[in-house]
């Protein structure tokens, strides 16, 4: 369908395209953290509750968002609602239109949220909806932060196991994907459905590559993608899953959220690496983590792990970084794609 799907930084990237993959013909965009020289700012907005904050629009095309066509803005979560109020307001005030979509896995908005987006539509004089794979709400007790500031430092003094401190010990290589000339790498600067197609058309061949490059003997192999860069990683998983049939293919990407690691039996999140951030991000230098990332040692862990990196994250920072940590747990092979199209949309 007629559509424009705008994705967030950087937790729905992969989740947005996918929306715009279901939708056909939709034009896809994501909000990127970082400048690109050569692309200008469309508009940009502010994730309040987030504890990064910089967000921009870098269209190739600024024509695909000037179009009264429904724009579907998609979100891992709705707490509030701020985000996505506070882009539909930037879009519209560049470009008015009729309706909006707002999706997300979880709505967690209470009565008064809600109201601020019905008010904004009748403001703006447009149409907003809202659709969630699910709906709850969140209550927090008094003393919940002195609560939670207490057990944060409890579990981290008598933390004993720290992956991220292992010595380096296997190896690191690379594979050439030949990613296909012209095809963007995701949607920082827009990704159109002929984009698709070509996709589709290479995914087996570059799959192949990175399978020879696993090589033999992989039992349990973790595709990891890098913040903003979950799409491609993503595909290339599911393709790599095709190649190698009976080997357990996982997928997870980096990032830039600090999440508390415990490593007890059925809690989420399990183990931690902490690193260095290896790309020119616009709200400057920071940590970055990955987790749940474990030798085959541990029963979850991985015998093998594909890195999948943009050029422009794929910097010394990165072989000093994450790149030490990870060959700390397992042979890691490195597929590099270019950050940028090298044909206008």
């Amino acid at each position: 369908m007629e559509a424009v799907v705008l994705g967030f930084a950087e937790t729905a990237t992969a989740l947005g395209h996918s929306v715009a993959d279901a939708l056909g013909g939709a034009f896809y965009l994501h909000s990127t953290r970082r400048p690109v020289m050569g692309f200008a700012t469309y508009g940009g907005f502010e994730e309040e509750h987030s504890h990064a904050t910089s967000h921009l629009l870098l269209p190739a095309d600024s024509a695909a968002l000037d179009r009264d066509v429904p724009v579907v803005l998609v979100d891992d979560e709705l707490s509030t609602g701020r985000t996505v109020l506070n882009t539909i307001e930037a879009l519209h005030t560049v470009r008015p239109r009729s309706r909006y979509v707002v999706a997300a896995l979880v709505d967690l908005r209470g009565p008064a949220d809600r109201a601020h987006m019905a008010d904004l539509a009748d403001r703006l004089d447009t149409c907003i909806d809202a659709v969630a794979v699910g709906a709850g709400n969140v209550e927090l007790p008094e003393g919940i932060l002195e609560a939670g500031q207490a057990l944060v430092s409890e579990i981290t003094a008598r933390a004993t196991r720290r992956p991220d401190e292992a010595p380096s010990a296997f190896e690191v290589s690379r594979v050439e994907l030949e990613w296909p000339a012209g095809l963007p790498d995701g949607g920082r600067h827009g990704f159109l459905p002929e984009h698709r197609d070509r996709l589709e058309k290479d995914l087996a061949r570059m799959s192949d590559a990175v399978a020879s490059g696993v090589g033999e003997g992989a039992s349990r192999v973790l595709v990891l993608g890098f913040e903003e860069l979950m799409y491609a990683p993503l595909r290339l998983a599911e393709a790599l899953a095709d190649a190698l049939p009976g080997v357990d293919v996982r997928y997870s990407t980096t990032t830039r959220s600090p999440v508390l690691a415990v490593d007890h039996p059925g809690y989420a999140i399990r183990t931690r690496l902490a690193f260095p951030s290896h790309d020119d991000a616009a709200d400057g230098p920071g940590e970055r983590y990955a987790y749940n990332v474990s030798p085959a040692s541990d029963q979850q862990g991985f015998d093998r792990i594909v890195f999948v990196v943009d050029d422009a994250g794929d910097t010394p920072a990165l072989s000093g970084g994450l790149l030490r940590r990870l060959r700390a747990l397992a042979p890691t092979l490195v597929a590099t794609v270019p950050a940028r199209a090298r044909e206008r949309l």
